[in-house]
């Protein structure tokens, strides 16, 4: 049975999919619905000529350029996330209530929702204040900086709920389903873009090798997504109740990027705050070195980016994979990696795995995001800068998930049928 297929004869698939594209539906005219009192020509202006700008602007699906209602997007939401697990490492109290089960979990998604709602607050106002050199001249400055801030604050409050509605009744994850589409929308402005540069006389070779290494990124994302490490695990011979089991062999999946694309969306996000308020700062050495180094393609902001890179991929792995309970579960059933002992040489075996896998996957993960930035400099077609490799993974990375996702509802469907 193929995907498509499947898609339209399972009922839960179906339903899935439709509550999702409902969702996804209202979203994207929400972004379509202005916060009245600005000059809208003047800030798309502003932000098709600056790649920076169109950076943050892609991940609210253009929302920020038409400073919609829901111009913060699903930022906040992502910024609280962060800060929830970096407190989590700091505070153990944090941590001991996520290990008490779900009543934990639950416990500690309600404290990220209350810190999402204080990120947006903060932003809203930053945002409202920044703005205001765009305001119609009818419009009172004081009354546009209430109703702005209320209007962004609500609207990021209500894209968060639309992330969680999709991941606990839809399909996929809500808050990268959302940024996949906010990326989509603002593909036809690239592409167009790209046919009016090619139409004043740009150089077409150098357009070719652009798309030429988009094709082959797109490849290497999915063979590094889908790359794992086997270890192999020998477990003896053992009696439960009156039955022998006999000796087998089998093996761990060790995935060489285990926070997927959740590493690169973390370093965007953070990457947020000085891209989009740094022309609003009042100093002018501050502006000098945003103007001249902090941009898209700049030394600086590629360096710190990479940074970043590096940090979530280690921090993300940190955080979801544990030797130690690893190594405990695998002596608990009577199992052991072949030439290592059981004990510590099992954990210490398995952190310098781990080790040697995230060095590659975020090696991989900077290198995906600097290539199609040195690409584009060097064919001068920048019509692409905005979206970069950032969003290429993302949306490779998101899609695959929604492929796998979709292939675990079918195949729990065969299994239903089988055992009825």
């Amino acid at each position: 049975m193929n995907l498509l297929t499947s898609i339209f004869s399972i009922k839960q698939l179906k339903e899935k999919i439709l509550y999702s594209l409902i969702i996804v539906l209202v979203y994207r005219l929400g972004t379509h619905i202005p916060i009245p009192g600005i000059d809208i020509a003047q800030l798309e202006t502003l932000f098709s000529n600056s790649n920076v700008l169109g950076f943050v602007n892609l991940f609210s699906g253009g929302a920020l350029s038409r400073f919609s209602i829901f111009a913060l997007g699903i930022l906040p939401y992502i910024n609280a996330s962060i800060i929830m697990q970096l407190l989590m490492i700091i505070w153990p109290s944090l941590k001991e209530i996520a290990e008490e089960g779900e009543p934990g979990r639950k416990l500690l998604s309600q404290y990220t929702r209350y810190l999402a709602v204080a990120l947006a607050l903060f932003q809203s106002i930053v945002m409202s204040f920044s703005f205001q050199g765009f305001l119609l001249p009818d419009v009172n400055s004081v009354f546009f900086i209430i109703y702005a801030v209320a209007s962004l604050t609500a609207g990021a409050t209500l894209v968060m709920w639309f992330g969680e509605l999709i991941t606990e009744n839809g399909i996929g994850n809500g808050a990268s389903i959302l940024i996949f589409i906010g990326i989509i929308a603002q593909m036809p402005m690239y592409i167009s873009n790209t046919i009016l540069l090619v139409k004043s006389g740009a150089n077409m070779s150098g357009v070719v090798i652009l798309f030429l290494m988009f094709i082959i990124m797109i490849f290497l994302i999915v063979l590094v997504q889908e790359a794992e490490r086997k270890v192999s695990v020998q477990y003896a011979k053992r009696v439960v109740g009156r039955k022998l089991y006999g000796a087998q062999n089998t093996y761990i999946p060790l995935r060489l990027i285990q926070g997927g694309v959740m590493p690169i969306i973390f370093a965007s996000a953070v990457l947020q705050f000085p891209l989009l308020f740094s022309q609003y700062f009042p100093n002018e050495t501050i502006k000098v070195f945003f103007n001249t180094y902090y941009q898209y393609d700049g030394i600086a902001y590629n360096a710190f980016f990479c940074i970043l890179i590096f940090f979530f991929t280690y921090f993300y792995t940190a955080i979801t994979f544990n030797p130690q309970d690893l190594a405990d579960n695998i002596r608990k059933h009577g199992g052991f990696i072949m030439g290592v002992r059981p004990g510590n040489s099992t954990v210490i075996y398995l952190e310098k795995i781990i080790t040697t896998l995230t060095f590659i996957g975020a090696f991989f993960l900077a290198f995906v995001a600097l290539i199609p930035i040195v690409t584009a400099n060097s064919t001068n077609i920048n019509t692409f800068m905005g979206l970069g490799g950032t969003a290429l993974l993302i949306l490779v990375g998101v899609a695959m998930d929604l492929v796998k996702q979709i292939d675990s509802i079918v195949i729990s469907d065969q299994y239903e049928k089988l055992t009825l």
